[in-house]
């Protein structure tokens, strides 16, 4: 029997059409906060009636505060008003970040976060999304306590360039303040109770404060607790960016609680989610 010869075994050429081209990179920290951020924002188109808080509450304050209070306090709302907008921004502000624990708490209860972390993403995204959202929600807010002081006839006197900085620094203060409630939703089982514990902390640093009162008429030992209050250097320097003769100091007073919160928090809250 004689061999049967094989032919040898070779490779066809690879198709001009197709080549090798090299792994795309993996997604930042920031895309990744960015992608979670615009689901944040997707939130408002599928469960609308955020938006009733997000409206409504600034209107109510603003309208409420300034001519029930304002004849009483300064003499006329329309000097009342230049004393207390840019103070009612900041409780504003300080007030929307609830609903960043309130949403995390929500997407844990669902099991959401479980889905999140088998993702090739930064792990701390979720969390920075909810923030990140949150920019929207605040300056939306922020808008529209302007547009109504506006009409009502308020003017700042340091023009666009002050009213600017003055929002830069109001974003700054709702991203400090957001991670606070990032740790609580991470923390506590429930968003009804994010929202009762969170607000029970907000309203004695809001209200005790010089958002809607000079505390020069205020007792000796409420004065004291009163410019010691971070709200109090926030709405401070919010005024004087907004109506002139901020200073460096006390823009840098303002930054400061912003910036401890997030310095302190941000590696609380990722050690927290690790362990959820």
């Amino acid at each position: 029997m004689s061999d049967t010869n094989t032919a040898p075994f070779s490779i066809a050429p690879l198709s001009p059409q197709l080549r090798f081209v090299e792994r795309p990179r993996p997604p930042s920290a920031l895309s990744n906060a960015l992608v979670f951020g615009w689901r944040a924002v997707l939130k408002f188109k599928h469960v609308p009636e955020q938006l009733f808080d997000l409206i409504t509450m600034p209107i109510m304050f603003t309208l409420l505060f300034t001519f029930v209070f304002g004849g009483a306090l300064a003499g006329s709302p329309s000097e009342y008003l230049s004393y207390f907008l840019p103070g009612i921004l900041v409780q504003t502000v300080v007030f929307n970040a609830v609903y960043s624990g309130m949403g995390l708490s929500t997407d844990l209860s669902k099991g959401l976060f479980d889905r999140f972390r088998s993702l090739p993403i930064w792990l701390l995204a979720p969390c920075a999304g909810l923030v990140v959202g949150d920019f929207l929600r605040h300056f939306i807010a922020a808008t529209i306590i302007l547009t109504i002081g506006l009409l009502l006839g308020y003017r700042p006197q340091a023009g666009i360039e002050g009213t600017l900085a003055a929002f830069l620094l109001l974003l700054t203060i709702g991203f400090g303040f957001g991670w606070v409630f990032i740790v609580l939703g991470l923390v506590i089982r429930t968003p009804t109770t994010v929202m009762t514990l969170g607000f029970t902390l907000i309203f004695p640093l809001a209200f005790a404060s010089n958002i809607m009162v000079d505390p020069a008429t205020m007792p000796d030992w409420l004065r004291v607790m009163v410019e010691a209050n971070p709200v109090s250097w926030m709405a401070t320097a919010m005024r004087g960016l907004m109506n002139g003769g901020a200073s460096i100091q006390q823009v840098l007073l303002a930054l400061a609680t912003p910036v401890l919160l997030t310095a302190v928090l941000v590696p609380l809250a990722l050690r927290l989610y690790k362990r959820q």
